[in-house]
């Protein structure tokens, strides 16, 4: 049983023709739930931190790296897309390209990806609600919205906000693709409004000396006991790395493939569009917030300690224009219920195409038959999310996050071009141009990324990742459905 045996093109095929998921997602549903993944934390918290520790005005700058690396990787997706439409994403292009210990490395990491995404995310909704019902003169206790971590007093604490949104969440998923589908489209007219007034009203308000320096001088920032490098090129650097967790939403496009209507088409056409709407309201937004606000006003601990929790919203009440910090918050508060949906739904999608396999246990392959989604599965998830987003802070969960995802980046990369060279005969609708350059472009720029996460970030993704390897020797290994079967390419 070698770990290097790969699942046949024609297994992914009869999977496909005996899924009980329902195929109900049009291009633009696709497209939708690729906006709705990227934009959300990005935008409307990880601005504030990434100026801060990282850019400062030069933020600009890390979401155009930021950008150009996740294009190498999204036009990867995109043939794999056409080639095997099916739920898994990377997973199931490693699957079925590299082998099965490839695959599963991958697929372990999108876990990581996933999971500390939605946490992250639970944990930014928390921030918006809080400052939300500030503005209707309703203060929550200190210990029922904030991680032990991060608690000032004694006793008791958790993120109350962040566990009850990840239920509501779960709830709207087990009901169904379409009624989610429905309310995420929704939400992303709602919230990409919301974002092109942050960019024309914002103009007004921009002083062009919070611009200056563009790009400051590499400093540390000295935090309780740690310290930080921050700003200069290498800052820029590092901030791509930190934000990279915002442009999660075009793989989460690729793992709903086994619900898309025309999947060869209409996957890769929502994967690139989607990253180009995203990427250019990133750019947009960030260099409006830092003329609005200066970067070192995003210190928690310095004159505006909650600004750095609700970036955008801050700097329009800092600039006198409570009204529009009401609409925005408003807008980030609903906007950033369809982040946490998608990224929960591919999450749960990527355990169905594992589970199916044999490699975590069949409770996560069941469908409900008659919702048409993988219910115990979400219920699992959602317990699990919950209660590690009322109980993490922020910092710790966004980095890991950029691990796993830039991870998973840089294998497809890899996965491609092997294919490519394996199997040239393979129908694909779709073709990346110049695929070695790219491919090295993908994996070079990918993979720089990650040295430049922060050393606790790597520490414990890189834990994650070997618990996952005695994982899959100790379990999946022997339950693989490759197993019951004689077939190996």
């Amino acid at each position: 049983m070698s770990i290097w045996r790969v699942k046949p093109i024609s297994a992914f095929e009869a999977d496909m023709k005996k899924s009980d998921l329902k195929r109900v997602l049009g291009k633009w549903s696709l497209t939708a739930i690729g906006v709705g993944a990227i934009i959300g934390g990005g935008i409307f918290v990880l601005t504030g931190t990434g100026a801060y520790y990282h850019a400062g005005p030069a933020l600009a700058i890390s979401f155009i790296i930021a950008g150009i690396a996740c294009v190498f990787a999204a036009l990867c997706y995109s043939e794999f897309a056409s080639i095997l439409p099916v739920e898994g994403s990377a997973y199931a292009y490693a699957y079925g390209t590299i082998g099965e210990i490839f695959a599963w490395i991958i697929g372990w990491g999108l876990i990581l990806e996933y999971a500390m995404g939605s946490m992250t995310v639970a944990v930014s909704w928390s921030g918006y609600f809080n400052k939300l019902l500030k503005l209707f003169h309703i203060k929550l206790p200190e210990w029922l919205t904030t991680d032990p971590a991060s608690y000032t007093g004694e006793g008791f604490s958790m993120n109350l906000p962040a566990f009850l949104i990840v239920i509501l969440v779960i709830s709207l998923l087990i009901k169904g693709t379409k009624s989610a589908a429905k309310a995420n489209n929704a939400i992303v007219i709602l919230k990409v409004s919301a974002v092109i007034f942050v960019i024309i009203a914002g103009l007004f308000f921009i002083n062009t000396a919070n611009w200056s320096p563009f790009i400051p001088d590499a400093t540390q920032i000295i935090e309780k006991e740690t310290t930080h490098n921050a700003y200069g090129i290498g800052g820029i650097v590092s901030g791509a790395a930190a934000i990279f967790f915002a442009y999660v939403g075009f793989d989460a496009v690729s793992t709903q493939a086994g619900e898309a209507i025309n999947p060869k088409k209409d996957v890769p056409f929502a994967i690139i569009a989607s990253l180009l709407i995203c990427t250019t309201l990133y750019i947009l937004v960030s260099l409006v917030l830092t003329g609005m606000m200066n970067y070192k006003d995003f210190n928690p601990l310095g004159k505006y300690p909650e600004a750095i929790k609700a970036p955008v919203a801050y700097a329009f009440d800092i600039a006198g224009q409570g009204w529009a910090g009401f609409i925005i918050t408003v807008a980030a508060t609903i906007g950033l219920v369809s982040v946490l949906m998608v990224m929960i739904m591919g999450q749960s999608r990527i355990f169905l195409g594992m589970s199916k396999d044999g490699l975590i246990p069949s409770v996560f392959s069941k469908v409900n038959p008659i919702s048409g989604t993988p219910k115990t599965n979400l219920m699992i998830l959602g317990a699990i999310i919950a209660t590690v987003a009322a109980f993490t802070p922020i910092n710790k969960l966004a980095d890991m996050t950029s691990f796993g995802t830039l991870f998973a980046f840089t294998m497809v990369c890899i996965a491609v071009w092997i294919l490519r060279v394996k199997q040239p005969g393979l129908n694909r609708t779709f073709k990346v141009p110049a695929l070695p350059v790219i491919a090295v472009l993908g994996i070079a720029i990918n993979t720089y990324l990650i040295i430049n996460l922060s050393i606790d970030a790597q520490l414990l993704s890189l834990g994650w990742l070997a618990v996952g390897i005695i994982v899959y020797f100790g379990y999946s290994k022997k339950r693989s459905r490759l197993n019951d079967t004689t077939t190996e390419e």
